[in-house]
């Protein structure tokens, strides 16, 4: 699976938004860069859905403009004035050629889902492959309102007893894109890394 960042151009803060084409084009995540929909547009005429991660504001906040654009479809786990389907744990949910399953990974919010795919994860902000806090394998903050250490770390651990072998890329929220290299770490060994790192509890941005 080909996923190209949408929101990569962006000057202001926002999440990576991951636009797939095939069968199903999908959008996994809005972002807030003004122009999203031009961009999305140079890539397909017909966007079918956007899903999901969660939705904090660096995720959504282009949503409106992008499901006016194309007449698209919302998939979310939690509640929207526009949600079209909603999203519980197992759920499938196609994704461009591929069909994902849903993965419920709560702590860094309360309506976090990650999608596991054949060949891809949409991590979102449960794990990042880096950030400036860690590189090769981070997770997403907990130090929030709403935010629990020790339930993102069963989400991390529960992803890992769901993540199929045959996922080579890591498609997250925040920072790069991984893809696995035969001779060096595997999207697995990621988030092994990323679960090692949450579970000595220590501040993910420690004070200066």
């Amino acid at each position: 699976m080909d996923a190209v960042n949408v929101t990569a151009d962006a000057e202001e803060f926002t999440c990576n938004a991951y636009f797939v084409d095939g069968a199903v084009p999908t959008l996994v995540d809005a972002g807030t860069m003004p122009g999203v929909v031009d961009v999305v547009a140079e890539l397909t005429d017909g966007l079918d859905r956007v899903v999901f991660t969660h939705q904090h504001h660096d995720h959504v906040g282009e949503l409106d403009a992008v499901l006016d654009a194309f007449d698209a479809e919302l998939y979310a786990y939690g509640d929207h004035p526009r949600r079209d389907h909603a999203l519980a744990d197992g759920d499938e949910v196609a994704i461009g050629d591929e069909t994902a399953e849903v993965v419920y990974t709560p702590g860094h919010a309360a309506d976090h889902v990650s999608l596991v795919a054949e060949t891809a994860l949409f991590s979102g902000d449960v794990v990042v492959y880096n950030d400036g806090a860690f590189d090769d394998g981070s997770f997403g903050r907990t130090d929030m309102a709403g935010q629990s250490r020790e339930r993102l770390i069963e989400s991390l651990r529960g992803l890992l007893d769901r993540l199929p072998e045959s996922v080579e890329s890591l498609y997250a929220g925040h920072g790069d894109a991984f893809h696995a290299d035969p001779d060096g770490d595997s999207v697995r060994d990621v988030v092994e890394r990323a679960l090692a790192r949450a579970e000595r509890r220590e501040p993910k941005y420690p004070e200066a």
